[in-house]
């Protein structure tokens, strides 16, 4: 007796399928934070550079917020996805790129325009690779400098230097105006390179960790308490760096540095997962 045909035609578990709907609360962060990098602008055109600068960390923490909130909730929607990607481009590429012009590069005429422009071109590029890459790119890393890091980098000097006992306006401090165009030019680049930079989006929530991980974290709450703007300027800066270090560390142990983990057959991609 032949055994029966296996059946090849079945389909398999039915992927499901992406709401289209429009929830209120993961949304309503994402405009809080909208309205952070809008603020910041605002800010930044009255002259109050700290102010701003504080108002883009903060979209940083509400970015952060509004896509884990919406996983906790179940409230995922492709309509949600697009809102923070635009919301996204906003908060850390147009408004850093806008404030550190306003603050030391409008004075340099049109080479001034050249940090400023490669760094809301290289958020916008950043930002579109991640969406169609978002289905093949190692979960460990991110393919390039995130976008709210490489912000945190630039707002974060800005932030330095005003909050600085002997900062007395950047037209008064060539040398704090070059630094700006070098960090911007520096911040732009980093998120269009194929570096590997950490996500730290392996750890698991519902698993214990040891006890010395709460000391670190407290340690940290502490020295950012300590001096805010220094602190955080340090940790972006660090972790800017990181990408560069892992893919040196790669390259010369032969290992693969591209964070692509499932290559593509479609002919028009390939340049995006290289």
């Amino acid at each position: 007796m032949t055994p029966d045909p296996i059946e090849d035609d079945e389909p398999s578990i039915a992927a499901r399928p992406r709401r289209k709907g429009i929830y209120a609360l993961p949304n309503a962060i994402t405009l809080a934070a909208l309205f952070s990098a809008f603020y910041a602008i605002i800010m930044a055109m009255n002259g109050r550079f700290e102010v701003a600068c504080v108002a883009v960390f903060a979209a940083a923490i509400l970015d952060s917020l509004d896509g884990r909130v919406a996983r906790m909730t179940n409230t995922q929607s492709a309509f949600g996805e697009q809102m923070d990607s635009l919301s996204d481009m906003v908060a850390f590429g147009a408004a850093p790129a806008l404030i550190v012009y306003m603050w030391a590069l409008k004075d340099m005429g049109k080479p001034g325009w050249i940090p400023a422009f490669v760094y809301i071109a290289g958020a916008a590029l950043r930002l579109a690779r991640f969406n169609v890459n978002i289905g093949v790119v190692d979960k460990r890393y991110f393919q390039g400098l995130p976008s709210p890091a490489a912000a945190a980098i630039v707002m974060g000097l800005i932030w330095c230097a005003v909050d600085a006992p002997w900062y007395s306006g950047v037209d008064n401090m060539a040398w704090l105006r070059w630094t700006a165009f070098g960090v911007t030019l520096f911040a732009g680049l980093s998120m269009v390179t194929n570096a590997p930079f950490y996500s730290f989006k392996v750890f698991d929530r519902r698993r214990s960790v040891p006890f010395i991980v709460l000391v670190a974290i407290m340690l940290a709450i502490g020295l950012i308490a300590l001096d805010p703007p220094t602190v955080l300027f340090v940790i972006f800066c660090v972790y800017g760096l990181s990408g560069y270090v892992i893919y040196g560390w790669r390259k010369a142990k032969g290992k693969p540095v591209s964070v692509i983990s499932t290559s593509t057959d479609e002919p028009d991609e390939r340049g995006l997962h290289q």
